[in-house]
């Protein structure tokens, strides 16, 4: 029996005929001279003067080629050989937006420019221009006129779209020249990218600063994003239980350290490049289910602190049905239009900052309580849900009309 592994074909080399036993005369020639294409490597040019997020340069740029499938990665003046294969070629005194990588990883011919000073900073380029580009990567100066006429010239924004259908938000990408001095500013760039556009008001206005020093200890101690969404579900089952005896204001401090985690172990994965499958659902399983339980503990716990609610299953009924409701309209808004119902107009954006889902609601939780009235901030979330899912229900109505005229884009897409 032939062993499997021994029937793949090396990218780059030729198939041959005996290895087809079935082919004809003629076919056995075609096969002969047929290469599958070498897979793209990568090299990094110089070195990285300082570190961002605990890491060298040249370990974030190795990150993101591997994350946009280039595995073979190495460092230019080690092995300035390229071999035969096309080469990734990117300086290390330059932070480059992931999606910029990835794009040019997909961009064979292409040489990226910094938009400020001209200089080739990045290039997808054959193995035969390799050693002539890499050099003018090393000089750090503005390229000559002429001198790579096969190659597509771009800068950022001709190479990458400025809309990112994953964060919800049309933004620049970034290059960034790297230097011990510019280290501040380019790790608020990168979180600020790491950001999602359009969610709640508490995580667009309020966490943004203190979670990016948060995300900055995490970084430079190991904390993992995984640990980070531990800790989140820990302090959601303490939120829960606190609720649940009607200690709100103890309740109320676990919530918002649960949401501040939230934002925390996204943002960490993002800036540094760690995120995962696993890590994703099990971060976006917890946003998703623990609502509805905190919700329900809160009326429990109006009883136990005696001021329970004359209309309990009605109040649930609307706060936790509503809320699994507008989930539900969510996803068929996604399924019916094939886009996310808050980034279709920019009301729905707007109305993503104060819409029926958790930080909205504690927000109106914790005004109340903090008046004595916990009881009264419940009648609020219910109310709020219930004008909550009568605005979802307009909007799809609307995009059922809005489709029969064309397509249903994001006001954000190009």
């Amino acid at each position: 029996m032939t062993d499997s592994l021994n029937d793949t074909v090396t990218p780059g080399a030729a198939t041959s005929a005996a290895d087809t036993p079935d082919a004809s005369p003629g076919e056995s020639q075609a096969i002969e001279n047929r290469t599958v294409p070498a897979l793209p490597q990568a090299a990094i040019i110089g070195d990285s003067p300082a570190d961002i997020w605990g890491m060298s340069s040249v370990e974030r740029l190795r990150r993101q080629l591997v994350r946009a499938g280039v595995t073979a990665v190495r460092s230019w003046s080690e092995a300035p050989d390229p071999g035969t294969a096309p080469q990734i070629l990117l300086r290390a005194d330059f932070v480059f937006d992931e999606v910029l990588v990835r794009d040019l990883v997909r961009a064979p011919g292409t040489l990226l420019l910094d938009p400020a000073s001209g200089e080739a900073v990045a290039a997808h380029v054959d193995a035969d221009n390799a050693p002539a580009v890499a050099l003018v990567l090393l000089s750090g100066q503005a390229l000559p006129d002429g001198q790579f006429p096969a190659l597509r010239t771009v800068r950022p924004g001709e190479l990458s779209s400025d809309y990112n259908n994953a964060l919800r938000k049309k933004e620049p990408p970034f290059l960034l020249r790297l230097t011990p001095g510019t280290v501040p500013a380019i790790e608020r760039r990168t979180f600020d990218g790491s950001y999602k556009g359009v969610t709640d008001l508490v995580t667009k206005y309020v966490w943004p600063r203190p979670a990016q020093a948060a995300t900055k200890w995490c970084a430079l101690n190991a904390v993992t994003p995984n640990q980070v969404t531990t800790a989140s579900a820990a302090l959601v089952v303490l939120a829960f239980i606190s609720f649940w005896m009607g200690w709100f204001v103890i309740g109320l401090l676990f919530a918002w350290g649960m949401t501040f985690l939230d934002t925390v172990d996204g943002k960490l994965a993002r800036v540094t490049l760690t995120s995962s499958k696993w890590g994703n659902v099990f971060d976006h399983g917890i946003d998703l289910v623990h609502p509805p339980f905190w919700w329900w503990a809160w009326v429990v716990g109006l009883g136990a602190a005696g001021m329970p609610l004359g209309n309990e299953a009605l109040v649930l009924a609307i706060v936790v049905g509503g809320y699994v409701a507008q989930r539900l309209q969510e996803g068929l808004f996604l399924a019916l239009f094939k886009i996310e119902i808050h980034i279709w107009r920019r009301f729905d954006s707007q109305f993503r900052l104060v819409t029926a889902r958790r930080n909205p609601n504690l927000l109106l939780l914790t005004a109340f309580t903090l008046f004595g009235r916990p009881d009264l901030g419940m009648l609020a979330v219910t109310i709020w849900t219930a004008a909550s899912f009568l605005v979802h229900t307009a909007q799809i109505l609307q995009a059922f009309e809005a489709k029969r005229h064309g397509p249903v884009r994001s006001w954000l897409a190009p």
